[in-house]
C-alpha cells in the first residue's frame, strides 16, 4: 500500500503561534482561554491538565478578577478586549495575524460608512469576532442563494470580506454573483494562503487515492471542508479524530490512501495517524501457502546446523537444498555474534522465505518463528488484559516500537504517557510496562497501552491516600508547583494546596520567595473537600499567641515593625502572627494627622502594651505612654543646675 501525507496538513502558522502562546502562559499562575484554544478536543484536555481554563463567555470573563486571559487564534468582538482591560487583566493576543487584518479592514470601512459583507458560517467564533469590530450591523452569508438573494443596495458602497477558512472555489463563485448584480464593491481576499492551498491539495491528493482519510476536531470549520472538498474527489474519505477513530480492516484491499488535516490538528496526531499505517502495511507477514509442496514459503521446517559463519547458519534440511539463516533472520540484536549464539550439530526450527535466494538455496527466519510464538503471548495476554514488558527499539513519528520476545508491538504517542510528551526518545532502548488494547497480527495491527497502566497507578495511589487521611493529620510531600496564590505540593497520589495565607502565622508577600519546585515540605491538612486538600504550615503548638499573654501582658514595653498603616493608626508587627495597632491619638503627645507623618513602613519603634485582649487576639499600644508627661518636665527643668 502507498500512503500519501498532505504535506500541507496540520497547524497553521497561526494556530501553531496561539497554541505556543498559550503553552508558554501555562507556566505562570492563573491562566485562562476565551473559549477553546483550537477545535481539538486532545490539546484542549491536555491545556486543562495543565492548569489551563476556559472562559465561555463575557459573563464568566466578567467574573474574573486576576489572571491571564489569552484571546485564541479567531479573534473576539472588540468589547472582549474592554472588558479585561476594566477587570485588570493581563491580555494576552494570540489572534491570527490575518483575522487581524479582517478586523482592521471591516473597522475601517465601516465607520466610512460602507455596508459590510462577510462571507462565512455566522455561528463560528471567527465571524463572530468579525462582526464585532463593525461599526454597524453586517450581513452574513454562506451560500450562493443567499448572494442571489440579497436586496438591491443602489448605490451603497459595499465591502466583502470572507472568513479566513472559507472555501476558496465557492468564495469565487459568490463574488461572480455579486459582480454579475453590478453593486458598487470592494471584495477583499482574506482567505489564509495556507487554507487555500490544503483545500488544493486534499483535492489533488484525493483525485489520485484510493481512499482518503482526513484528521481534525468535530467542531473544526475547515477540516470539515477539507472533508467535503476529498469526499467530492474520492468517495471513500472518511473522517477521523485520532487514530483511535481508524479501523484499518476498511482499508485492507486498498492501493493507495491520502492523508490530509485541519489546521487545528496537532503533529503529534498526524503522525500517529501515518506511523501506524506505515507499521501496519509496510511490513506485512507473508500469506502462508498451503500448497502440497513440502518445501514452500511460509513453511515451518527443522534443520540440523551444519555451519556457522559470522553473517549466517547453514542447515541440513534434508532437502535437495541448504537452508540459510542470515543474521537478520536470526534476530532483531544486530550486536550479537552468531557462533556465540548457535553451535553445529545444534536443531533450529525456522520458517521458509524463499525457496530459493537466488543462489539455490533456501532462505529462513528464526525470528519470524520466534514473532508468531510471541503473537501467541501477546494474544494471551491481550485475553487476559495481563501486564507486559518490552523494550523500545524505535521512536516512530507516531509512537514507540516496543520488541516483545521478537514480536513488534506499537505504541502510539497519545498512549505513552497521561501527559503530552513532545519529545520521546528519551524512551529509546527501555524497558516499559504495558498492556494490549488492540490485537489483529494478521494486519499487522497489536496497539499497547503505557497510559492506562499510569493512571490506574495514579487512582490506586489516590484512593490509598484518601484512605489514610484525615483532617488533622500532618502529611510530607514535595513541591510541584509554586504560583502567585500559594504552592501545590505533591502528597504521593494527590496534590495538596498551601495556600499563600497558610506558609506562615506571619504575612507571605511571595510564595515564590519562600519555596522552589523540588522542596520537601511538611504540612498540616486543613481540610478537605471531595479531592481537594487544603494544607497549612500553620501548627497550633507554633501559634505565637499561646505564649502572647506573657510576652504582652498590660504594662510591658515592647518593639516590634511597622507593617503596615492606615488613616486612624499603623500595625505593628511584634513577631511574624502577632500584629498590635498603634492608634494615631497614641504615637505623640501633639495631634497627628496620619500616621505616615511620622513613621514609616519598616520602622522599628518601641512601645507600650496598654490592652490585650486574648479572646480577641487584639493588643493596643502607645508609644505616647513612654513619654514624659509634662509636669515631669517642668520639674526637671528647676532642679538642674543654672551655669553662670
Amino acid at each position: 500500500m502507498q500512503v500519501i501525507l498532505a504535506k500541507t496538513a496540520g497547524f497553521c502558522f497561526g494556530v501553531k503561534r496561539a497554541v505556543d502562546m498559550v503553552y508558554e502562559q501555562a507556566e505562570h499562575g492563573d491562566v485562562y482561554t476565551y473559549g477553546p484554544i483550537i477545535h481539538n478536543e486532545e490539546v484542549v484536555k491536555d491545556l486543562e491538565q495543565k492548569g489551563v481554563q476556559i472562559v465561555e463567555g463575557e459573563e464568566e470573563l466578567a467574573n474574573l478578577s486576576e489572571g491571564t486571559i489569552v484571546i485564541r487564534s479567531h479573534g473576539v468582538e472588540r468589547r472582549i478586549y474592554d472588558i479585561a482591560k476594566d477587570h485588570h487583566l493581563n491580555l494576552v493576543d494570540a489572534t491570527c495575524p490575518f483575522v487581524k487584518k479582517i478586523h482592521k479592514i471591516v473597522d475601517q470601512d465601516s465607520a466610512k460608512g460602507n455596508q459590510i459583507i462577510i462571507i462565512g458560517n455566522k455561528h463560528h467564533p471567527e465571524v463572530m469576532g468579525i462582526c464585532g469590530w463593525c461599526n454597524g450591523e453586517p450581513i452574513v452569508i454562506e451560500s450562493e442563494k443567499e448572494a442571489e438573494n440579497l436586496s438591491d443596495f443602489g448605490e451603497k458602497q459595499l465591502s466583502l470580506v470572507a472568513q479566513t477558512t472559507f472555501n476558496h472555489k465557492k468564495f469565487n463563485k459568490m463574488v461572480e454573483i455579486f459582480e454579475k448584480k453590478g453593486y458598487n464593491i470592494t471584495v477583499y481576499n482574506t482567505i489564509c494562503n495556507a487554507t487555500e492551498e490544503r483545500q488544493k491539495e486534499a483535492a489533488t491528493i484525493a483525485k489520485q487515492v484510493d481512499a482518503m482519510i482526513v484528521i481534525g476536531g468535530r467542531t473544526s470549520s475547515n477540516t470539515q471542508k477539507l472533508y467535503e472538498i476529498s469526499k467530492k474527489e474520492c468517495a471513500n474519505t472518511y473522517y477521523i479524530q485520532t487514530l483511535v477513530d481508524l479501523d484499518l480492516a476498511t482499508f485492507e484491499s486498498v492501493g493507495r490512501v491520502g492523508i490530509t488535516a485541519g489546521a487545528s490538528t496537532p503533529n503529534q496526531i498526524i503522525k500517529e495517524v501515518h506511523g501506524s499505517m506505515a507499521e501496519d502495511f509496510g511490513t506485512m507477514f507473508e500469506a502462508s501457502l498451503a500448497d502440497e509442496s513440502r518445501i514452500s514459503a511460509g513453511k515451518i521446517v527443522k534443520g540440523t546446523v551444519i555451519d556457522v559463519k559470522d553473517d549466517e547458519i547453514i542447515l541440513n534440511i534434508n532437502y535437495k537444498a541448504d537452508g540459510i539463516i542470515t543474521k537478520n533472520e536470526y534476530s532483531n540484536d544486530a550486536s550479537i555474534s552468531l557462533k556465540d549464539k548457535v553451535q553445529v550439530g545444534e536443531t533450529i526450527e525456522a520458517k521458509v522465505i524463499k525457496t530459493n535466494d537466488g543462489d539455490g538455496q533456501v532462505l529462513l527466519s528464526v525470528k519470524r518463528v520466534a514473532a508468531e510464538k510471541a503473537n501467541e503471548k501477546l494474544e494471551e495476554a491481550y485475553n487476559n488484559e495481563e501486564v507486559l514488558k518490552g523494550v523500545v527499539t524505535q521512536v516512530l513519528d507516531g509512537g514507540l516500537s516496543v520488541t516483545v520476545d521478537e514480536a513488534r508491538v506499537f505504541i502510539p504517542a497519545s498512549l505513552v504517557s497521561d501527559m503530552y510528551e513532545k519529545d520521546l526518545s528519551k524512551y529509546k532502548d527501555q524497558e516499559i510496562e504495558f498492556k494490549i488494547t488492540e490485537f489483529n497480527p494478521r494486519k499487522r495491527r497489536i496497539i499497547g497501552n503505557r497510559k492506562m497502566l499510569i493512571e490506574a497507578e495514579k487512582k490506586a495511589a489516590k484512593e490509598a491516600l484518601f484512605a489514610r487521611i484525615n483532617v488533622g493529620d500532618t502529611v510530607e510531600g514535595t513541591v510541584k508547583n509554586v504560583t502567585d496564590f500559594g504552592a501545590f505540593i505533591d502528597l504521593g497520589g494527590a496534590d495538596g494546596l498551601l495556600h499563600i495565607s497558610e506558609m506562615s502565622w506571619g504575612r507571605v508577600d511571595n510564595p515564590k520567595k519562600l519555596f522552589n519546585v523540588g522542596d520537601h515540605v511538611k504540612a498540616l491538612i486543613k481540610d478537605i473537600q471531595g479531592e481537594k486538600i487544603a494544607l497549612s504550615l500553620k501548627f497550633e503548638d507554633t501559634n505565637p499567641w499561646l505564649t502572647a499573654a506573657d510576652k504582652y501582658a498590660i504594662g510591658n514595653v515592647v518593639k516590634g515593625k511597622v507593617a503596615r498603616m492606615t488613616d486612624f493608626g499603623a500595625f505593628i508587627e511584634l513577631e511574624p502572627g502577632v500584629d498590635a495597632l498603634l492608634h494615631v491619638s497614641q504615637i505623640a503627645k501633639e495631634h497627628i494627622e496620619k500616621p505616615s507623618s511620622v513613621l514609616s513602613v519598616g520602622q522599628e519603634v518601641e512601645v507600650k502594651v496598654v490592652d490585650f485582649k486574648p479572646e480577641e487576639r487584639k493588643i493596643s499600644l502607645s508609644m505616647k505612654a513612654l513619654l514624659p508627661d509634662d509636669e515631669e518636665e517642668a520639674a526637671a527643668e528647676e532642679e538642674a543646675p543654672v551655669e553662670e
